[in-house]
Parts: structure tokens; sequence; C-alpha cells
């Protein structure tokens, strides 16, 4: 099965095969000297578009030069070594489409029952966490993947970074994932993160009773204005899950709303978190 593409590149193509409209595809690629699978590669994001390429195909188009500089700019990208491409072998293909929108989210707001998120996981705990995978058994996996969830991080030190928020569920401090010496260092490390610019983390107490994220834990994507709209990604245990539809989109955002209202304030939370911390300390 093809790996999938970056984003960019599935972008590129979805407003090429816009700009070509009614035009059938052999005609398009008989005018430009191209095989009809070049220009069917190029349309379903199978493989990326030189420049030159690019500025025949706009121009047969009738797209004015002035107005090809964002499409200049997807082929760029598109063509682009991914940095987690090494490690494309030991995941599932729909994370390595999720790598792809983290890697242009310009904020994401996560929601979290379960575990501490991805991005802020100590090595010890993300390495209990892999190796609990119902999906895995081979060393070389999991040392791949956990060198890949590490790298993930690198997201946080970006130039501008992401702005992040983090709404986790209490129990997410009590659950001993690696042993309790592993959690206590896993909290120490939420806390200090908490204070980082642009991050924002909240607990959700028990107390909080009843709310709009008991069924499930996700994630929304937010990107630059005027690039693409946001998305919605679930994490499921053989693979993420994707929503794109402006309506269901519409529900998580508000379900994270809900979650953010019923949660202790960021200087609360880290009270809390470290207060967890001294206790498994003793």
């Amino acid at each position: 099965m093809a790996r999938p593409t970056s984003t960019a590149r599935r972008e590129l193509g979805g407003e090429l095969r816009r700009l070509r409209g009614e035009r059938r595809a052999v005609d398009v690629a008989t005018a430009l000297g191209w095989s009809e699978s070049k220009l069917s590669r190029i349309e379903t994001a199978h493989t990326g578009i030189s420049e030159p390429d690019l500025d025949r195909l706009l121009t047969l188009y009738g797209v004015a030069v002035e107005d090809r500089s964002r499409l200049r700019d997807l082929a760029r990208r598109g063509r682009a070594r991914a940095w987690w491409t090494p490690y494309r072998s030991s995941v599932p293909d729909p994370y390595d489409e999720y790598l792809a929108l983290e890697a242009e989210a310009v904020r994401i707001s996560e929601w979290e029952t379960q575990m501490v998120p991805g991005l802020l996981q100590t090595d010890e705990y993300a390495r209990a966490v892999i190796e609990a995978g119902v999906d895995i058994d081979d060393s070389a996996v999991i040392q791949r993947r956990l060198a890949l969830r590490m790298a993930r991080q690198s997201t946080l030190t970006r130039v501008p970074p992401p702005s992040l928020r983090i709404v986790i569920d209490e129990g997410v401090l009590l659950r001993q994932v690696g042993g309790l010496e592993a959690q206590r260092r896993q909290l120490a490390r939420l806390y200090e993160a908490s204070s980082r610019p642009g991050v924002e983390l909240m607990i959700l107490p028990f107390q909080a009773g009843a709310h709009a994220g008991l069924s499930e834990s996700f994630m929304v994507l937010e990107f630059a204005t005027g690039t693409r709209a946001p998305v919605v990604h679930i994490e499921g245990l053989t693979g993420g899950l994707f929503r794109v539809k402006p309506e269901e989109v519409d529900v998580y955002q508000d379900a994270f709303d809900d979650l953010q209202e019923r949660s202790l304030s960021p200087e609360d939370s880290r009270t809390v978190i470290a207060e967890t911390r001294d206790r498994l300390a003793r």
C-alpha cells in the first residue's frame, strides 16, 4: 500500500483537479506532452510536481502569474522530504497523515482521558505506553516509535511554536504508567511544561461530573488563516480517524470549550499537578 503523502501535496493535487474543471485529463496531458498517468499521479498526490511543470500547467489553465504564489509554495512543500520519513515503516498509515497536520498546525487543542499527551511525555512514560500497544511486539519497531514520539516534541520549539491548549482528566495524574517513579517524573515534566509560553494546561477534576468529552479523547488542529480548515483527530487501537466536515468539527470544538469551562484554571491545575507529584515522592 502506498504511503500517505504530505498534506501540502494532497492540497495542491485537489487544487489542480479543481482548476482542470471540465477539461479531459487526456487533453491536458497531450497539450503538455505528458502521459495521462503523470497528470493523474500529480492530482492524486502520488507524486510531486516541479516548478517549471507547475507553471506550464497553470498557464494552460489560465491562472495569472500573480495568483500562483500559494500553489508554488504547496508544490515546494510537497517535494520536501518529511522529517519523519525514517520512521514511516513503524507506524500505521493514518499516523503519517497526522504528523503532516501536526507539523502545520498553528493551534492544537487536545482533550485526553487516559494518558499524558504525546507532546508532553517523558521517554520512559512514552515507552510504557508504546509497549502496552496491542499491535506491536517487535523491539526494533518499539524503539523507532519511541524515537518518533520524542522527535515530535520539537514541534514545541519551532519558530513560531503552535499554541497548545490541553485538558487532561484528573485520573491521568493518578494512573501509574511505567510505575510509580516513572509517573512521578512524568508529573514533574507536566509541571515544567505548564509554564512554557504558548502552553495552556488544564486539569478536569473528578467533581466536574458528566461532560461533553466522556466518550473519547480527541484533538482539534487549526491552521494559518487562508490555508485549510480545522481538522479533528481521534486516536484508535488500529490507527487514527479524522473528522473534516465543518459540522462535525464544530461539535468537537464546542465539546472542547465545554471541557475548558469545567476545568481548573491553569494556575490551579499546576497546583494539583505539583501536589500529586509530591504525594508520589513520599
